[in-house]
């Protein structure tokens, strides 16, 4: 049970949001809870159109970029496009694969194997696959920041790299031609919280604007670069970055794209996924269309994905979006059989369960599941956690924490174990000797200790403000859309309501629980239907609730849309 937590609010700021923005209350208590303090905020916070997107212009590394690339289309040099296998990789070497060929530019793409060649630009793609195919120009997406050895195999061989990515850099910068990443140390544009499609989308802007001051578009119908939002939507959203600013402003614009239904792979996704093309959102793009093009890259080869995102064939589309719903399928049994393995091991061993953090390795665990288990467990157990599969006297792993405690710092603490690591604040990646995992376990476990106190790990729910059924309105429905997306950085409002009558209950699908629900002493009209996911189903309901944790959505069926609350957790009487 989580500790339930509602926000501090100053009233006066509440009462001054609502009459400047003419909103009401509880939407003001809203953008007060998300820091949003004055009218100018505000609205700028609530207008997502793509004229509000911050100039990407200044970003250290891309004059430099730009420039290269125009000389690499006039030369009618050969580029390649390197990504990585996860969904942000996906899509941001779909995003530049697509854009460049629009340029006619002589253009081809690869992406690792994830369990065969490992993450990132490595010597051996340059010698066994740039130089046998004659490759002049480079551009990673999402990664190549710490592909020292790979970019000077490409110097030795003459081939240029570029390199856009978004993950921590962890010493130096590689010395490519340009490395476009927001956490260089000497870029201060401000845009550290883009994924790596969002800084793809970056250096498209820039080469956008460059081509036209050539008069290049007299030769090329010029791109509207919106149609490409769907792809940096995805990515963004998959990525779990904050969804503020500008990656705010990506999402609302690739949600409409998706909406348009203009391409045909992302079109048989949603169809394959069961989502409602006319409703799609972010939680849609996090829950199902991600998990199913990262299946593809878990599994078997992340090009199947990219092939979905690029097809322009609609039964090739169809098809492909089948494999990989089937491949979604597989990677659920997987991560089930996983976590029954470690619920034996923590059975076995409960006092693992003593420590602040949880490293366990395996021999026979999925290297393309473990992030997803790690996350898992991350929530289960609610601290840092690590999980590790050996192979052939190496152990690479994935790495997710709790906020509390920053994951990539840690990992730098041990990085003495460690034969190389990166990511992020709250997930990275591991490789390290076999023998090394006993006294990194030790030294993680220490790390971790020094860098947190107890409180850290109790989760609290975070609610955002009381809310009686009286006034669950449609007006105050529609303003809750109004602050869509949501996701990290923006989460969606949780509410609170006390002293709550379950009218009606029903098991519905295995585990969700549909309900009908109402507060003494209102009218009928402030009976809610509610859906209670995840739930045991032997276990009775209450006739009355002392308090219910949830959140207000329109659900939308057959035409009509009616208020439906999703309850996150319940109190009984």
């Amino acid at each position: 049970m989580k500790r339930w937590q509602i926000l501090p609010v100053d009233a006066d700021a509440v009462a001054n949001i609502s009459r400047l923005m003419n909103c009401s209350p509880v939407t003001a208590t809203l953008l007060v809870n998300r820091n949003f303090l004055n009218e100018k905020d505000a609205r700028r916070f609530l207008d997502t159109s793509l004229t509000q997107l911050r100039s990407p212009l200044g970003m250290a590394g891309m004059d430099t970029a730009v420039e290269r690339i125009v000389r690499a289309i006039e030369l009618g040099q050969k580029i390649l496009v390197f990504g990585d296998y996860d969904v942000d990789g996906i899509t941001a070497t779909a995003l530049l694969f697509e854009f460049f060929q629009h340029l006619n530019a002589d253009v081809s793409y690869y992406i690792p194997h994830r369990t065969r060649e490992g993450y990132s630009l490595q010597p051996g793609h340059i010698t066994e696959y740039a130089v046998p195919n004659n490759i002049d120009l480079i551009i990673t997406a999402d990664c190549g920041s710490g592909s020292h050895q790979a970019v000077a195999a490409a110097a030795a061989a003459g081939i240029d790299i570029l390199i856009t990515d978004h993950h921590k850099i962890v010493d130096r910068l590689p010395p490519a031609v340009s490395v476009i990443n927001p956490h260089r140390s000497d870029c201060c544009a401000g845009f550290e919280n883009l994924a790596g499609v969002g800084v793809a989308f970056c250096l498209l802007i820039s080469l956008r604007k460059r081509l036209r001051e050539t008069h290049f578009w007299q030769k090329v119908p010029e791109p509207n670069l919106k149609a490409f939002c769907d792809l940096v939507a995805i990515g963004t959203v998959a990525d779990i970055v904050p969804l503020r600013d500008d990656n705010r402003i990506f999402t609302a614009a690739g949600l409409e794209v998706i909406k348009s239904a203009n391409r045909p792979g992302l079109n048989a996704l949603v169809r394959e996924s069961g989502t409602n093309p006319d409703t799609v959102d972010a939680q849609d793009i996090a829950f199902r269309l991600a998990p199913r093009l990262n299946a593809a890259g878990r599994l078997e080869h992340a090009t199947t994905a990219v092939e979905l995102l690029t097809t322009r064939d609609p039964e090739a589309a169809r098809q492909i979006a089948a494999k990989l719903n089937e491949l979604n399928k597989k990677r659920q049994t997987v991560e089930q059989k996983m976590l029954a393995d470690i619920s034996l091991m923590l059975t076995e061993q409960p006092d693992l369960l003593q420590n602040r953090s949880l490293v366990l390795a395996h021999p026979g665990w999925h290297e393309g599941v473990l992030g997803i288990v790690a996350s898992r467990l991350q929530e289960m157990y609610y601290r840092p956690v690590i999980l590790v599969s050996i192979k052939d006297g190496l152990a690479k792993g994935s790495a997710r924490s709790i906020p509390a405690f920053d994951m990539f710092k840690g990992l730098s603490a041990c990085s003495a174990f460690l034969k190389n690591f990166g990511g992020h604040t709250q997930a990275a990646g591991l490789t390290l000797p076999v023998e090394m995992i006993k006294p990194f376990q030790q030294h993680f476990e220490k790390t971790v200790a020094e860098a947190t106190v107890p409180d850290d790990f109790s989760p609290t729910l975070a609610i955002d403000c009381k809310l009686n059924f009286k006034d669950i309105t449609p007006t105050l429905l529609d303003e809750l859309v109004s602050l869509e997306p949501y996701g990290r950085g923006n989460p969606e409002p949780l509410f609170t309501a006390e002293n709550i009558e379950v009218l009606s209950a029903s098991v519905v699908g295995k585990t969700h629980r549909r309900l009908l629900l109402g507060q003494p002493g209102l009218e009928t009209r402030s009976r809610f239907n509610a859906i209670h996911f995840n739930i045991d189903p032997d276990k009775p309901v209450p006739e009355r609730l002392e308090r219910i944790a949830f959140r207000l959505r329109w659900n939308h069926w057959n035409g009509k849309k009616t208020p439906q609350l999703i309850i996150e957790e319940t109190m009984a009487g």
